[in-house]
């Protein structure tokens, strides 16, 4: 490893968990950098494995590159090329039957193993970041230093702070979401060194550098959208001594509930990521395959997100719910439910929550909130009304005959969670999914460009062409 590295960066040093950091600064080609006198930092970690990981796809690609893995029909290629074996994403594998696993580890496994705030169950979203990039747990130490360079980080610059407060109250704040993270491309390392001529071995340093940027000014951001649209405008500064969870949620303005304050943190963990064939993470790989900066290929993620057959499910599921119980009443019978259910299915319209392209039960994300749920708010009206749907739906849509899987999903659960502790803001969920996916797909933006992946640039025909690959006539 290069001594550089290894020497060139800056002590943060604690005097108890997760508080009283003193961060200070030292270069590195350039970067600022934080770390510890005796724990070894995040970039440290992961410019360590790069050489190991490079020689493994090298050897891979040269031993096995012209094996064939699978197959293509046109379905297909007409059905939004579902299941295709074509992208590499390290981070996360998603399993029809067994759900998601980050880095091979399942969702019960991340709660058990990865570090947590004093006193808090729930693993801490800089934990998740560390496995993400590096495939291994940190330490305790490790994530408490992640979370004080994170806070270091956090200042946004007052042009964003302004262009914010421009905003209409109400463009959605989705749309505030994608403005605000693309304005940020003014202050891109990663860009700015390009346009200078950048050397392709440092691609990954400057795309890491403005990652962990933008992750750092997300709550800020997100926060400063929610009080804008919804409350007084005013936003707390980051607590430098917190984890990333905690001022997320102070921020918005729950930090003194402390079970929001866990909930924030199971939120980020179990949305960060869902392998890389979903639209808001191959969006975001596609863009950064062109050597767009990480600024501009979140945002083309986010603007994905934002769309209603992905991240904006979570905010429609919450208004379904409202509205089946305002037109049923408060006696809600199982038979009522069921008539609902069904009324909307004959409408033409989906189940909001229901189904996955990929899933074939029910979504391990799902369950780890309902279990939160369990513990928290076990008697919660709506709690028992999403308790009910899920005992009722997976029959009805099987009756129904066209889901593949008729059981929950992510955004099932979460809008319920959220309005308990007072953020009954649906339009606004959608943006918490989205800081929560950057945890997710800038890591693998990182890796792209330590690898030197190229860029995306599947092949496409006309339909006629397609026509006469199958011998069809038209």
């Amino acid at each position: 490893m290069n001594s550089a590295l290894r020497l060139a960066t800056s002590a943060i040093r604690t005097t108890a968990p997760l508080r009283a950091y003193t961060v200070r600064n030292t270069s590195f080609n350039g970067f600022r950098a934080y770390s510890t006198a005796k724990t070894q930092t995040l970039k440290e970690r992961f410019a360590e494995l790069i050489p190991g990981e490079q020689e493994k796809v090298k050897k891979l690609r040269k031993e096995h590159g012209k094996k064939v893995i699978g197959e293509v029909t046109l379905d297909q290629v007409y059905g939004g090329a579902r299941g295709i074996k074509s992208l590499v994403w390290e981070g996360s594998v998603l399993d029809s039957e067994e759900g998601i696993r980050f880095r091979g580890k399942t969702i019960p496994e991340c709660q058990q193993l990865l570090p947590k705030a004093p006193g808090g169950k729930q693993p801490l979203p800089e934990a998740l970041f560390w496995l993400l990039l590096t495939g291994e747990v940190p330490s305790e130490q490790q994530v408490r230093d992640l979370s004080a360079e994170w806070a270091a980080r956090s200042t946004i610059p007052k042009f964003i702070e302004e262009l914010i407060d421009r905003c209409p109250p109400d463009l959605h704040p989705m749309a505030q979401l994608s403005v605000a993270i693309t304005a940020l491309e003014h202050e891109s390392s990663f860009a700015k060194a390009y346009a200078k001529g950048l050397n392709k071995k440092d691609y990954w340093l400057y795309t890491y550098e403005d990652s962990m940027d933008v992750i750092a000014k997300l709550p800020t951001i997100a926060a400063k959208i929610y009080r804008n649209v919804f409350k007084d405008g005013k936003v707390a500064d980051v607590q430098k001594d917190k984890d990333y969870g905690f001022n997320l949620a102070n921020q918005l303005g729950f930090g003194d509930n402390k079970d929001f304050v866990e909930l924030m943190r199971l939120y980020l963990v179990i949305h960060s990521d869902h392998e890389g064939g979903n639209v808001s993470a191959h969006t975001t790989h596609l863009v950064g395959s062109a050597l767009s900066s990480p600024m501009l290929s979140l945002a083309a993620g986010l603007n994905g997100l934002a769309g209603p057959l992905h991240g904006l499910a979570n905010q429609e599921v919450l208004n379904w719910l409202v509205a089946m119980k305002k037109e049923v009443g408060d006696d809600i019978s199982d038979e009522s439910i069921k008539n609902y259910l069904w009324s909307t299915l004959k409408a033409g319209k989906v189940v909001p929550g229901y189904g996955h392209a990929v899933l074939r039960k029910t979504d391990p994300r799902y369950v780890s909130q309902r279990e939160f749920a369990l513990e928290h708010l076990p008697e919660d009206p709506m709690f028992k009304l999403v308790s009910q749907v899920y005992n009722i739906a997976p029959g009805v849509l099987t009756e129904h005959g066209k889901t593949k899987n008729p059981y929950p999903n992510v955004d099932a659960h979460s809008g319920v969670l959220l309005q308990y502790y007072g953020l009954t803001e649906s339009s606004y969920y959608t943006v918490l999914f989205g800081v929560s996916r950057a945890l997710g797909v800038l890591p693998q933006l990182i890796i792209d460009r330590a690898l030197g992946m190229p860029i995306e640039r599947p092949k496409s025909f006309d339909t006629k062409h397609y026509a006469k690959l199958v011998g069809a006539t038209l």
